[in-house]
């Protein structure tokens, strides 16, 4: 039972649950209704396949770090629970098999696009990006995106405009939220000579991006509303939830403490949800 347990950690069985969200959106709002739960279920198995290979290949290549740090020393690897050559092996087999769900019972479409964002988020990213610049998060971040795209894209086998607004929505709020967390652990990150934002160009300048992108945000959020994707029910919604989140901002920049990274970091994470359901509500309410 622990050696299932550790393989499923392995997956960041949180992170691809909040994908898996971001995907079932992209999917019940290609359509007016829902013609097919099938459908749905199999391209998330697919989904979530690969994105926790991706995951997995991520802790893999990161292991030596992240036994370093105190936000991940516990995962399986660095507390020697599975092997890298295991994990690496269930990685592959677990990517194959998603990949081959998608290509058999969904579309090649999706497929290409899933499999884009694994090796975008597991090797581009992690073995690159991460090391290489302070804007790794924001180049990077295009592959976290890419969810409500893979979701849409299970239903229409189309790349469509408002599934690629959804995916602006993401890649714009990833920085701000990423960042905040990243002020919280920069001496980790520091002591790792991962190029962090905080670790390279400081705190103060790292607290002013999080609030010109929050900022940033808050116009993007707008456009589904103003593209006509969506109605009042949403705008209310992303105007209410956008100006929360610049307030939690702004009040990071003028703080010292840096708990409050941690709060605005937290509630980053509802934003996500809480905007993405706004949009579900209107989508299926106002038609």
């Amino acid at each position: 039972m622990n050696l299932i347990k550790s393989y499923y950690l392995l997956c960041k069985p949180n992170v691809v649950y909040m994908m898996l969200i971001c995907a079932l959106v992209g999917m019940l709002l290609a359509e007016d209704t829902v013609s097919s739960i099938p459908t749905i279920l199999i391209a998330l198995l697919g989904i979530a396949l690969c994105s926790g290979s991706a995951a997995a290949i991520n802790q893999v290549i990161d292991r030596k770090a992240d036994a370093a740090m105190t936000r991940t020393d516990q995962r399986p690897l660095p507390q020697g629970e599975l092997s890298a050559f295991h994990a690496s092996c269930f990685a592959f087999v677990i990517g194959i098999l998603g990949a081959v769900i998608l290509f058999l019972f969904i579309n090649t479409l999706t497929m290409i696009l899933t499999l884009a964002s694994l090796v975008g988020y597991a090797f581009i990213y992690t073995v690159y990006l991460k090391r290489a610049t302070p804007q790794n998060i924001v180049i990077g971040g295009l592959a976290g995106a890419a969810p409500p795209l893979l979701g849409w894209a299970s239903i229409s086998n189309t790349i469509d405009p408002h599934a690629l607004l959804l995916v602006l929505i993401i890649f714009v709020w990833t920085p701000p939220h990423f960042w905040a967390l990243a002020i919280y652990r920069k001496d980790e990150y520091a002591k790792e000579s991962i190029p962090m934002l905080p670790v390279t160009h400081g705190v103060a300048f790292t607290k002013l991006q999080i609030v010109l992108y929050t900022i940033i945000l808050f116009i993007v959020s707008i456009l589904p509303y103003i593209v006509l994707m969506s109605g009042g029910i949403y705008l209310v919604s992303a105007v209410i939830l956008s100006s929360i989140f610049l307030y939690y901002s702004i009040k990071l920049y003028f703080s010292d403490d840096d708990a409050i990274a941690m709060k605005t970091f937290n509630f980053s994470i509802y934003y996500i949800f809480l905007i993405f359901v706004a949009l579900l509500l209107d989508h299926y309410l106002i038609q």
